[in-house]
């Protein structure tokens, strides 16, 4: 599906990216804000490992592969459109499949397996799906190292906030009809 969806910074900058039928992606607009927001608390060598969870059209995690040359992302979706989408962007955005990894599989069930390197998640289920994304956090916060951030995207309105014993909340922004938690793993058990 065409979209006006593209790369916003780095290196792909203006690359126009595929979306799956009925995606509801991160905007451009919102994407621009959650990076400027990140770039206050990213270290300044870059994101190591990125995990685009909820990958949708991979958009989040192509941004990061695009700004930051030495990273690697994980995209995960549990659908076969997205897959599909992901590796059309990915293929046609000619990057290095070793920076890369795609796989068909459901997040919450592979927390454990792709939390313990990732340097950065983005956090973006369907809206009608905030409860995954909520559960997903909790679960997360069990094998995510300290010092990692989330970015979790969230329907504004949506009665939610994350555990403070836990995350500590970097930013708490809303753009529309997107609520932007950006969190990170604090040192407490």
């Amino acid at each position: 599906m065409d979209s006006k969806l593209q790369i916003i910074s780095g290196r792909l900058r203006g690359y126009k990216l595929n979306l799956p039928l009925g995606a509801r992606p991160t905007q451009n607009r919102a994407r621009i804000a959650v990076f400027n927001m990140l770039s206050g608390v990213i270290p300044s060598d870059g994101v190591r490992c990125v995990w685009d969870a909820f990958a949708g059209s991979g958009a989040l995690g192509l941004e990061v592969l695009s700004r930051y040359d030495n990273s690697t992302a994980i995209f995960t979706d549990v659908s076969d459109v997205s897959i599909k989408t992901i590796t059309r962007n990915l293929t046609g955005a000619k990057l290095d499949s070793g920076r890369y990894v795609i796989k068909n599989e459901n997040a919450i069930q592979v927390v454990k397996k792709y939390a313990v390197n990732a340097d950065l998640i983005f956090v973006d289920p369907p809206y009608d799906n905030a409860d995954t994304g909520i559960k997903f956090v909790q679960k997360l916060a069990e094998f995510v190292r300290p010092g990692a951030f989330v970015v979790q995207e969230i329907e504004s309105g949506v009665d939610y906030s994350p555990d403070e014993s836990v995350w500590d909340v970097l930013r708490d922004k809303t753009y529309g009809r997107a609520r932007f938690v950006i969190l990170q793993r604090n040192n407490n058990k």
